[in-house]
């Protein structure tokens, strides 16, 4: 198989731990920790079900896998995630060891894959993090902009019936 077809694999299996983040509503992101083309571990973001701001996909992903491979150092591992990371997971990747990240949509205001920043291939820290971006783009894109318009709809339409109420 080729790289660019077991890539796409992976991130539509990330797709399907979003959908689980989205049935939570929650942000639907997804994270999968493959090594040697087998699944280590995943996750999704549950930062509002857990009430802690770190509960990204990717830290879920991360803390998982390095109780399953028994080590704090993911060596040649990849993470397959539906959004560029934020920089609190980058840093999470850097310090874990990750070999490859490959993520689907970019993240125009917090990506630090290469968006605002690229703290994954910066070479003033002691590791960096191959990066392949743009893997199944537009259907990890649509994935988000369909949870936020689906947001906008539900917060519109709560503050109708609060203005209805009042009437």
């Amino acid at each position: 198989m080729s790289e660019l077809l077991n890539d796409q694999y992976w991130m539509t299996q990330a797709l399907e731990f979003a959908k689980k983040a989205e049935q939570l509503n929650e942000i639907p992101v997804g994270a999968v920790l493959v090594k040697d083309n087998q699944f280590i571990a995943a996750g999704y973001n549950r930062s509002i079900t857990d009430n802690d701001p770190s509960a990204h996909a990717e830290m879920i992903a991360i803390r998982e896998g390095g109780k399953m491979l028994n080590n704090y150092r993911l060596i040649d591992c990849t993470l397959y995630v539906t959004l560029e990371p934020c920089s609190m997971c980058a840093g999470l990747l850097v310090h874990s060891r990750i070999k490859r990240l490959v993520f689907g949509a970019a993240d125009e205001k917090t990506g630090s894959a290469g968006s605002i920043m690229n703290l994954l291939q910066d070479c003033r820290l002691n590791h960096q993090v191959e990066v392949e971006a743009g893997v199944l783009s537009d259907l990890c894109g649509q994935t988000i902009s369909d949870f936020f318009k689906r947001r906008r709809g539900e917060i519109k339409a709560a503050k109708q019936a609060l203005r209805d109420l009042k009437v």
